[in-house]
């Protein structure tokens, strides 16, 4: 069978059905049922252990779904070959809590890095395509920079610039404020928020409850091995959880 079948709802990006997600053959989450449109903005969270990374990780197919059903920009996970998942990946941009941008070179030489990785050729192209990403997320100027020359907020607006090369359908953040200071954190989540206007998914796993009363949103967490689609965002509680 095809990796990619019959296609979602028309605005559907993400479909989960009756789905187990395991970990080192260790089931984490049972039953899960989600579904998220183009251009919905969905926060996931959760304690440390309950599933939320495994969940993202399933969803670029490097976790293998086992039971149940879920497809993701049109690729059915259940039935996805191993050559298909690069051009699944591509449709899908991943930003790390911890950066994990090459230290060892510019800006510009990680965007270009990702740009060749995934098939681009054409130089001139990728030129114009690094700058757009970079005026995206508000660092023209800064591809000469070397990571360390950059403050936290702004290594991880490479991340997001990164994940934006392939102008992907869906973003999958994980922790992407977790080592970013308030004000820096508020930034990112803007501009996650306005990239989500432009008909992108987002789906940002987060410990960081403060978060939700400034951008309030829809909310899924994951809980005694299962995950609750609340519809509303949770409000602020006395404790915040702790990192995933």
């Amino acid at each position: 069978m095809d990796s990619i079948t019959q296609q979602m709802p028309e605005n559907t990006i993400i479909e989960i059905s009756n789905a187990s997600v395991y970990q080192n053959e260790i089931l984490i989450l049972s039953n899960v049922n989600v579904q998220i449109d183009k251009g919905e903005f969905v926060y996931l969270i959760g304690k440390t252990g309950t599933g939320k990374s495994s969940l993202l990780k399933m969803l670029y197919a490097d976790l293998p779904l086992v039971d149940g059903q879920a497809r993701v920009a049109d690729y059915d996970l259940s039935t996805i070959r191993n050559k298909d998942i690069p051009f699944l990946r591509r449709k899908i941009g991943i930003v790390f809590q911890d950066f994990q941008l090459l230290i060892d070179r510019s800006v510009d030489d990680n965007l270009l890095f990702v740009m060749r990785a995934t098939g681009w050729k054409d130089k001139e192209k990728m030129q114009q395509r690094l700058q757009e990403v970079l005026d995206k997320v508000g660092l023209v100027g800064k591809g000469i920079k070397m990571p360390h020359q950059l403050s936290g907020g702004e290594q991880q607006r490479v991340v997001i610039a990164r994940a934006l090369i392939n102008d992907p359908d869906i973003i999958l953040a994980d922790e992407p404020t977790g080592n970013l200071d308030p004000e820096t954190s508020e930034g990112i989540m803007q501009l996650l928020f306005d990239i989500s206007k432009t008909g992108r998914a987002i789906l940002v796993a987060t410990h960081d409850y403060s978060l939700f009363e400034k951008y309030p949103s829809r909310t899924l967490k994951c809980e005694d091995g299962s995950v609750t689609d609340t519809q509303q965002p949770i409000l602020k509680e006395t404790t915040a959880l702790p990192i995933d």
